[in-house]
């Protein structure tokens, strides 16, 4: 019992700061650097909080995704994936995916480079492409949280 209850405080610990750093980045970091004069100043602020943000999402979306499959493993919770009144249970692992994805292997090979490259050339169309991809992610996650919160807790 005291490895499932450690296992969800650190699954919502981890999500948390994950998915709470998202809407920090895309409510008030992206916008702010936006207003930055010029377009080297918002590249290099915008990649050394980036940076810092990225290495804090790897670390809390490993945990979120080994916690998050123990609970799985413990519960012997399964069968809730072919199950839709637990569609959030998918959506997680869904949204971690895509994160999972973004932050280990599309960033480091091509993503970071692809950014800087276009932000040099066109810093307006770059960033508002960031911004709505991360409200994009932002509002995905938002959705699976409430759902999971809401699910988890009987209300179907």
């Amino acid at each position: 019992m005291e490895g499932f209850i450690a296992a969800r405080v650190i699954h919502v610990l981890s999500i948390v700061f994950w998915i709470g750093g998202v809407a920090m980045v895309t409510t008030v970091l992206l916008p702010a650097v936006r207003q930055f004069k010029s377009a080297e100043e918002r590249v290099v602020f915008f990649e050394k909080v980036e940076g810092r943000f990225a290495l804090q999402s790897r670390i809390t979306t490993l945990f979120a995704g080994l916690s998050g499959f123990y609970l799985v493993h413990i519960l012997d919770a399964w069968s809730r994936f072919g199950q839709i009144e637990y569609w959030w249970m998918t959506m997680m692992v869904i949204v971690w995916l895509i994160f999972t994805l973004m932050l280990f292997v599309l960033e480091p090979l091509f993503l970071h480079k692809l950014f800087i490259r276009k932000a040099q050339s066109n810093p307006e169309k770059t960033f508002s492409i960031i911004q709505n991809m991360h409200w994009l992610l932002l509002s995905i996650s938002l959705v699976t949280v409430a759902g999971a919160v809401a699910g988890s807790h009987g209300w179907i």
